[in-house]
Formats: C-alpha cells, structure tokens, sequence
C-alpha cells in the first residue's frame, strides 16, 4: 500500500512535517511512504530575495511529484504553508493540472489528509486545511484529519500548532521557529492514522 506525500516547502517548514508524516506512515504495517514536491513556480532569483534558497537546495533530492504517481496511491497526505488563510499558489496550480484524474474518477475513494505551516497561531491554518478540502471531495475522495486521539491538540502548556482538520506549526514572523516537537508528533500522529485508514479501506 502506498501512501504519497505531497508538498511544498518555502523555507523547510513544511518539509519537515512532511518527514513527520512518512514517519507515522511507516509505523503502519505494509504501508510505503513516498515524499514528493510540487514543482516551484517561483524565479530563483526571487527565492534568493525571500532568503529561501538554502531551504530549496536541501530539498532537491526529494521528486517532483508526477500525475501518474498521483493516480497510482492508496492515499495522499498534502502539505502546504498557508498563504492568506488558503493554500500556497504553487500547490494550486499543481492541483489545477489533475484533470485528467478528476476526468477518470482516479482518486475516487482513496484517502485525502492535508497539514500546513502558517507564520502565526492565528494565520489561517485551519482555514487553509478546510479550504483545501473543497478541492478533495470534488476529486471524490475520503477526508481524513486528526482526531482528538492525538492527545498533544489539547495541551494548554504551550503555544502549538494542530487541530482536528490536520497537523500544523507556527513558524514565526521571519520563520525562526522549527515545529515543536508536539507538532512533530502530530504529524507523525496523522500519517499513521491515515495509513491505517487506507489500509482498510484498500483491504
């Protein structure tokens, strides 16, 4: 059972809920977790500006997702950075080229999840999560989040990302901030339960 993990990452964020989620998702028997990108829209002169080209280069070694890849999982986990409490234009326009999926009814049945990143706690991550779920059920897919099982959404101690819609981190103003090791565990959290689901659903 494969399990695809799709994102894009400006600063590294993301990527590394991304690895959190694979992790989670290998805990589950049978289960293979793939990570992907999403192809940068961006010039690289631009990234370079936004101070972003480090956190590019040490993605490099992790695809760029292709449509057939797509097609072919038992279940797709997103990740997205927040941009103005909806997903990031890059994941957009992938997204915007899965017709063809959409035309044959590819993703019918299988397994959506999303989790995201956003610059501050109220920047808009669940509205990027919820938003972002539109797109899901129009490919006919079953929507899954994280459940109150993962007890770490309900500490009061800190200040964390993660809700009932997906896994998520608080990366600061000026992106300072790693994901806490809560919301690492979220993440992990979330890709197990979503492996598990797939797993039954594609038994």
């Amino acid at each position: 059972m494969k399990v695809l993990i799709v994102y894009y990452s400006m600063y590294g964020h993301v990527q590394r809920l991304a690895e959190a989620v694979a992790a989670g998702v290998r805990e589950v028997a049978g289960a293979e977790a793939v990570l992907r990108r999403v192809p940068e829209t961006l010039p690289g002169e631009v990234l370079e500006k936004m101070g972003a080209t480090l956190a590019q280069e040490k993605q490099a070694s992790v695809p760029i997702c292709t449509m057939e890849e797509l097609g072919q999982a038992d279940a797709v986990i997103f990740g997205t950075p927040t941009r103005f409490g909806n997903m990031c234009g890059q994941m957009r326009q992938f997204l915007d080229a899965t017709g063809q999926l959409w035309v044959s009814g590819a993703l019918i049945g299988k397994v959506g999840s999303v989790f995201t990143a956003s610059a501050t706690q109220h920047g808009g991550q669940e509205s990027t999560i919820l938003s972002f779920h539109t797109t899901l059920l129009h490919q006919g897919m079953v929507i899954v989040g994280l459940p109150y099982s993962f007890q770490g959404q309900m500490s009061m101690d800190e200040i964390t990302g993660c809700s009932p819609y997906g896994a998520s981190t608080i990366a600061g103003g000026k992106g300072e901030r790693l994901p806490s090791d809560n919301e690492l565990a979220g993440a992990r959290f979330q890709g197990r339960h979503v492996a598990t689901i797939a797993a039954k659903l594609s038994g």
